[in-house]
């Protein structure tokens, strides 16, 4: 049975889902979004709502949750895998992630794996850039402008959508 919980953030709306297995699914609606407020869940969900809101307050630096693999194809669990150890405050490219998965000349493959990650900020696809350090692609919430904001919390400079 699939339940959620419903909090506001930083950076918007975000409604987290979960599974048996574990969180399965975190949606960010850029602010204005809507108001989302009430609980429907369990205690795995209340620590997701909790452990999310200490990383916004800059007090959290890795996520202790379940995760739930399953609805992954193996491509995208083996890159989101990967991307899920990248230290906080930390980048790869996308050529950097291909590498380590042995199979150098899969960094559109990497980013179209990327681009579904159902767990963003919990598996930080944010923490993952060209290999010119320009900031590209991400689907949560008010896009680059959101990945701009979340590698500037975890202390990263950026100037004109680029790591400087």
């Amino acid at each position: 049975m699939l339940q959620g919980i419903h909090f506001d953030s930083p950076i918007g709306a975000i409604s987290a889902f979960c599974t048996e297995s574990g969180i399965s699914r975190i949606l960010i609606r850029a602010s204005g979004a809507g108001n989302l407020t009430g609980v429907m869940g369990i205690e795995l969900l209340e620590q997701c709502k909790l452990q999310m809101n200490e990383y916004f307050a800059g007090q959290r630096k890795i996520f202790d949750l379940l995760l739930d693999w399953s609805i992954l194809t193996s491509f995208q669990a083996d890159v989101l895998r990967v991307t899920h150890k990248i230290p906080y405050g930390e980048v790869l490219t996308y050529g950097e992630i291909a590498t380590r998965l042995g199979k150098p000349a899969a960094s559109r493959a990497v980013g179209g794996a990327l681009a579904r990650n159902p767990l963003p900020i919990l598996i930080p696809c944010h923490r993952v850039v060209s290999n010119s350090g320009h900031l590209t692609g991400f689907s949560a919430a008010d896009g680059i402008n959101t990945k701009s904001w979340l590698l500037q919390l975890e202390g990263r400079r950026v100037v004109a959508q680029k790591l400087a």
